[in-house]
């Protein structure tokens, strides 16, 4: 048989990725459970010895402790109506700043005139701590519930604008060129050059903002909420239930992790295209 005429099956054989690879490529997790196992275990022996080292274990509740709280707040209708609330204002919050930051990150990448007029603002405001804002919301909004809002979206609007804003300078110059070659104008350019090009820039903006949104939102919510679940941490600590801000924290986490999950899952949904690492998990 001539070398050039080799069997299917052989080719497809050699382009297949080896089964180690593969495996070495999939979460262990199996090892990730162990990493929280281990952790609840070495808690749970250091606040049972009442182990007072440079830090202080004396005090702080035991996993058991906490379990048991965090079993009777899943009873309760109002742990539900708080997951709800944090949900609404994060989900409003974020959904604002994901529209708005990627159209002024495009617009102020795009127009030389528009960067003149808006970047002096932004930069300005972009090192303010959302959290900061929290006494101008309250004057200038009607209700603490539209506050809040506003403060989670000045969270998640500037790592979404920025990151929009450095993807859409990041594109090559040459696929703009042969959309405008082949006559098409700038709604052309916008739909199927720069929104497609910058989406990987974009979630991982979003992705930031993910993260931050949650912290401004709970420190939001201790400050001037009246539901959620960082009042219902805070109301935990000012009555000395260390084992309900404990779950509190948890539930925060569990809320936080998810929600970047989501964001990541849908990014990877919307750039299939994009070529992937063989140890990406």
């Amino acid at each position: 048989m001539p070398v050039g005429t080799a069997p299917g099956p052989l080719a497809g054989a050699r382009q297949a990725p080896p089964a180690r690879t593969r495996r070495a490529g999939r979460p262990n997790r199996l090892l990730r459970a162990a990493s929280l196992a281990a952790a609840a275990a070495l808690w749970q022996l250091l606040t049972t010895a009442d182990a007072r080292l440079w830090l202080r274990f004396d005090r702080l509740p035991s996993p058991s402790e906490v379990a048991g709280t965090f079993g009777r707040r899943l009873s309760e209708p109002g742990y539900y109506l708080d997951l709800a609330q944090s949900l609404i204002r994060i989900l409003s919050g974020f959904t604002l700043a994901a529209v708005l930051g990627v159209a002024v990150g495009v617009l102020v990448a795009r127009s030389p005139r528009a960067g003149d007029l808006l970047l002096p603002l932004l930069e300005v405001a972009r090192p303010i701590p959302a959290i900061a804002l929290v006494p101008i919301a309250i004057l200038v909004f009607p209700r603490d519930e539209q506050g809040i809002v506003f403060i989670t979206f000045a969270a998640a609007f500037f790592p979404v604008m920025v990151s929009t804003r450095h993807a859409v300078r990041a594109l090559p110059t040459l696929w703009e060129d042969a959309v405008r070659t082949m006559g098409g104008g700038r709604r052309r350019v916008l739909v199927n050059v720069i929104l497609p090009g910058v989406l990987p820039g974009v979630f991982g903006g979003l992705s930031v903002g993910m993260g931050v949104a949650w912290i401004c939102v709970i420190s939001a919510e201790m400050i001037s909420g009246e539901f959620g679940v960082g009042y219902r941490t805070w109301q935990a600590y000012t009555v000395v239930d260390y084992p309900g801000v404990i779950v509190g924290m948890a539930t925060i986490g569990l809320l936080g992790w998810l929600t970047s999950a989501g964001v990541e899952l849908l990014g990877r949904r919307l750039t299939r295209w994009l070529p992937r690492a063989e140890g990406a998990s």
